[in-house]
């Protein structure tokens, strides 16, 4: 059989009668849509559900599937203790997509359990299903903070596990769209907020699940969203596969978005191979974006692919421009993969003879020694968008006022505790983020005083 349909779903507690109390009604599109994909499930009969959901334990860098033979829930955390579900997990299918999982390199297992009851995001959607049809098996899965192209590979593995089985398999990608609709809403407003609902109901609307890829994380986040990486585990699962979709309703009267899609697979389709299509696409970019790089930026990476394949500090090139051997000057050496930061070190002031030997050692410390990071390997250094901020003299000054997050950096000093920040950085708009996340780094609280000085930097890509 393999997988008979997929859902995108919502996962609001008051949409439960027992949580909403009434309130619920509001969102009777959102209910009346659920019902319908319940029926669809129903009709269906599958021995198995795959369920999504942002609210099943995430880790950043291992996608949890939940171990043992079955659990149980309730809506008590929402004063509704009495309704409450019990499910049993299909374990077969979880091991044979542990083992997809890891041939397809994906970290991803029933380890690291830390909370067996079933988290809203599951119930909610069983709680439509259980009405109309009971007899399935569940795997549960949750998210993780990995690229969206590895939650798409996901979706391959479940899609494989599911053929492979020969079972009958429905995917749920339990998720809320945005939450920053409105003023008045709980989380506020963002104009990313309506922005990314438009958008995602527009490609989920018609089933251009490649185009889940393109949303940065940048735009996500300020959208405060969180269902995306499910909706593109669901485009995993569907890979190669056409699809008949029906968008069946969308709402936000909250604040926070709903949606709910159908997807039921209409046979074999060579050009839905929607992830080779945008790595590709990437990788072009790649290619003209390295053609460009200029000579700063060049050595930062002939250094990273130097050093991740031997190990060692290369010897450095000839032909360099003369201010990168006769110039002094800290820098800092940032690489982003996926449009996510994967490592920055750099020095405030020059500790080294030339620029050149303080971008080559920098480079060095960005791919293999930052903390937040494991080191780069060889497939990722291809990958790497890379770029070389090199520093101004510092400039000690006694307000906040005086900073410009686009055109000044900020170091904050407390003691001995010093933390920098680089100007221009995507997702920091304000000054007052640039001081709070440079006293982050620094270890310094919020509330603590510091001094402050700022500094300009030439950026090298």
């Amino acid at each position: 059989m393999g997988i008979s349909a997929g859902f995108m779903v919502p996962h609001p507690p008051l949409i439960i009668p027992e949580v909403g109390g009434g309130e619920e009604k509001k969102i009777q599109k959102t209910i009346d849509a659920y019902r319908k994909a319940a029926q669809m499930i129903s009709s269906l009969q599958p021995e198995t559900i795959v369920l999504l959901s942002p609210h099943q334990i995430m880790y950043a860098d291992y996608f949890h599937i939940s171990p043992g033979q079955g659990t149980r829930g309730d809506f008590g955390q929402f004063r509704a203790a009495r309704t409450s579900m019990e499910v049993s997990y299909d374990t077969e299918f979880v091991r044979v997509l542990c083992d997809a999982a890891a041939e397809a390199g994906l970290e991803a297992g029933t380890l690291g359990e830390r909370e067996r009851k079933l988290d809203h995001g599951t119930m909610v959607p069983l709680y439509f299903v259980n009405q109309l049809w009971k007899e399935y098996r569940l795997v549960r899965i949750g998210l993780s903070g990995f690229p969206l192209a590895a939650h798409y590979r996901l979706g391959q593995c479940i899609q494989a596990a599911a053929q492979t089985l020969g079972r009958n398999t429905v995917v749920v990608a339990s998720g809320d769209l945005s939450h920053k609709l409105k003023e008045d809403g709980p989380y506020g407003y963002q104009e990313e907020g309506p922005a990314y609902d438009a958008r995602v109901m527009d490609v989920m609307g018609r089933a251009a699940f490649g185009e889940l890829l393109e949303f940065s994380e940048d735009f996500c986040e300020k959208a405060a969203e969180c269902g995306h990486r499910s909706f593109t585990i669901l485009a995993g699962a569907f890979d190669r596969t056409g699809v008949e979709v029906e968008r069946l309703s969308y709402e936000g009267p909250f604040g926070v978005g709903y949606g709910v899609c159908t997807y039921r697979p209409t046979g074999y389709d060579e050009t839905r191979n929607f992830l080779e299509q945008y790595e590709e696409k990437k990788r072009q970019v790649l290619l003209a974006r390295r053609e460009r790089e200029d000579p700063y930026a060049r050595l930062a990476r002939y250094t990273i692919e130097a050093f991740v394949k031997t190990g060692t500090l290369p010897k450095m090139p000839q032909g360099l421009p003369e201010e990168l051997y006769q110039n002094r000057a800290g820098a800092f050496v940032s690489l982003k993969e996926d449009g996510r930061l994967r490592g920055c070190i750099g020095t405030i002031q020059a500790v080294r003879g030339s620029l050149a030997e303080e971008i080559m050692h920098n480079a060095v410390s960005a791919c293999s020694a930052d903390p937040r990071f494991d080191p780069v390997e060889d497939w990722e250094v291809e990958r790497l968008t890379i770029s070389v901020d090199v520093l101004g003299e510092t400039e000690r000054i006694s307000s906040p006022e005086e900073l410009d997050v686009t055109r000044y950096g900020v170091i904050v000093t407390r003691g001995r505790r010093r933390g920098l920040l680089l100007p221009n950085l995507e997702g920091v708009d304000t000054i007052e983020q640039q001081v709070a996340i440079a006293k982050q780094k620094a270890g310094i609280k919020e509330h603590e005083s510091v001094e402050l000085e700022r500094f300009e930097v030439i950026r090298h890509h």
